[in-house]
């Protein structure tokens, strides 16, 4: 069936080919990085909820920004010292792109992935902030909660324990609480953020030789 052609429904759709179907494909591929980097796309999956394949893929699939990248690279050389290596699920695809504008423009693979993390920085500062913020909504929301485990004892010492109101209020502060333990584990999760220092990243590009 060729491009585009017309299904017997009448709707004229672009046709999935193989080569885009194995693109999708998982691989493993192992890099050379700095604690840093490794450390920022820790955060921005875990902050996002989103897988680090899935991360790799945003960056890397973006060629225009992977070539601009690779051309500040050009002929240099990474150091081995404070890196380490780091084995990532990414696409097919995106393998195969770091590979060829590496190729194309003798730009380090492991240096591609450093400078395109970078971009993620303005999203680490940002949750950053608003991890701060949390911490102070935490204590707030604790609050809110005595006060409502104080208020549902004087509505049972008023009502009873069967009287629909009570039944009612007690159904509302279970609930409260599942959430507040939830939200309590997200921002326990966060703290990875905390000690995060995104100059840090920055500075990576002094370790290049060129």
């Amino acid at each position: 069936m060729a491009a585009n052609e017309k299904w017997t429904i009448g709707i004229s759709l672009p046709q999935t080919t193989t080569s885009d179907l194995r693109g999708r494909q998982s691989v493993r591929a192992t890099f050379k990085l700095t604690e840093e980097c490794i450390g920022a796309i820790s955060i921005v999956a875990t902050h996002l909820g989103i897988k680090q394949k899935s991360l790799f893929d945003h960056l890397v699939e973006d060629m225009s920004s992977l070539k601009a990248i690779a051309r500040e690279l050009k002929n240099t050389n990474m150091q081995a010292q404070n890196r380490v290596q780091k084995t990532f699920v990414i696409s097919r695809k995106s393998l195969r792109s770091l590979e060829t504008v590496s190729k194309s423009h003798n730009a380090p693979r492991d240096a591609l992935v450093e400078f395109s993390v970078q971009r993620l920085l303005p999203i680490i500062i940002n949750e950053q902030k608003k991890h701060q913020t949390r911490k102070k909504m935490r204590s707030a929301i604790a609050a809110h909660l005595d006060a409502g485990k104080t208020l549902l004892g004087k509505v049972k010492d008023a009502l009873g324990t069967e009287d629909p109101v009570f039944n009612r209020m007690t159904a509302l502060m279970t609930s409260y609480e599942s959430i507040f333990v939830a939200i309590d584990a997200f921002i326990e999760r966060g703290k990875l953020i905390e000690d995060f220092d995104p100059e840090m990243l920055k500075q990576m590009i002094e370790t290049l030789d060129r």
